[in-house]
């Protein structure tokens, strides 16, 4: 166990086979502490970027998994399943009579904002149940998971689809798109516009936010790392959350008042309603929003009055 809370964040590799929890699960065990979470689920056959929150950067998750996603998918053409994805039993076969030039027209119809129903097979919840748990249940259950999740049809953005490889009935495409975007449902649609189906066959996020692949610690490696000592050191900064919103330095006064939950004014205000502060030894105080009437009040607290400098 270590010493003091770690806090910060770290960009997984998450192979394939395992599950966003299990993910969660293992670092909890390496870094020898309980506050941990994931944002942005993956699926179990998925791999790619997850990004995992220890300690307070557990505060700052939501600002991670509102991030615009990036991911390359490999479509199978001519087999619909129920699950819109290689594990699922297999529901219809067809032919596949496409040309290139009508995949990149059906593709691009799917850019911008989309109407999109999540997977019956999927981890969205109902009364605390998982809707995959509830669809394959029995047939009942299957039936009330594909109401559940017709009934929660949400709109996403799709910023682009660009065709990489077409070699059929496979294709491979890169997705740019909004949180709660679902591949395999976009992979599903696909199939049914071409009248032929399709399901996911492979997928892996390659970026989430400012976040990308290549920057990505293996897990095999990162349990190295904790096991040698070395772990702590590939924490990135809690901050590195916040990077979109403008910063501003606190002096101690006003670090004091907001570590005690007080309103402050700035000197130079920035004009987004939302900013990080630092005290003036460089660390993230707080995230503060602005009022109507032009007061800035602690929205996060980081930095406790005691934390400051300014009482060391």
């Amino acid at each position: 166990m270590p010493d003091q809370e770690l806090c910060g964040i770290l960009n997984v590799n998450k192979p394939g086979g395992m599950t966003s929890h299990d993910v969660v699960l293992r670092v909890r065990r390496m870094a020898g502490q309980r506050k941990v979470g994931h944002t942005g689920t993956l699926d179990p056959l998925a791999t790619g970027v997850l990004l995992i929150c220890l300690g307070q950067a557990t505060r700052v998750s939501e600002y991670l998994v509102s991030g615009t996603k990036v991911y390359r998918a490999l479509i199978r053409l001519g087999i619909a399943t129920d699950t819109y994805d290689a594990e699922g039993e297999v529901t219809s076969r067809g032919p596949v009579v496409v040309t290139r030039a009508q995949l990149e027209h059906a593709l691009q119809a799917f850019v911008g904002e989309h109407r999109q129903i999540p997977p019956a097979y999927s981890a969205l919840k109902r009364g605390g149940v998982p809707l995959y748990k509830l669809a394959r249940r029995d047939e009942a259950g299957r039936r009330e998971a594909e109401d559940i999740a017709a009934r929660d049809t949400r709109t996403v953005h799709i910023e682009s689809v660009k065709l990489l490889k077409w070699t059929r009935p496979d294709l491979e495409i890169e997705v740019q798109c909004s949180k709660g975007t679902y591949i395999r449902s976009l992979a599903h649609e696909l199939g049914e516009q071409l009248g032929c189906g399709a399901h996911l066959a492979g997928l892996t996020r390659t970026a989430s936010g400012r976040f990308h692949i290549e920057q990505s610690i293996a897990l095999g490696e990162l349990e190295q790392a904790f096991a040698s000592g070395q772990g702590p050191g590939l924490l990135l900064p809690m901050d590195a959350a916040l990077q979109d919103f403008p910063a501003t330095a606190l002096d101690p006064v006003a670090a004091a008042r907001v570590g005690t939950g007080q309103r402050i004014q700035l000197a130079d205000p920035p004009l987004a309603g939302l900013c990080r502060a630092y005290t003036l030894g460089g660390r993230l105080a707080a995230l503060l929003h602005r009022d109507a009437d032009g007061w800035w009040r602690p929205h996060k607290v980081f930095l406790g009055r005691m934390d400051d400098e300014s009482h060391s």
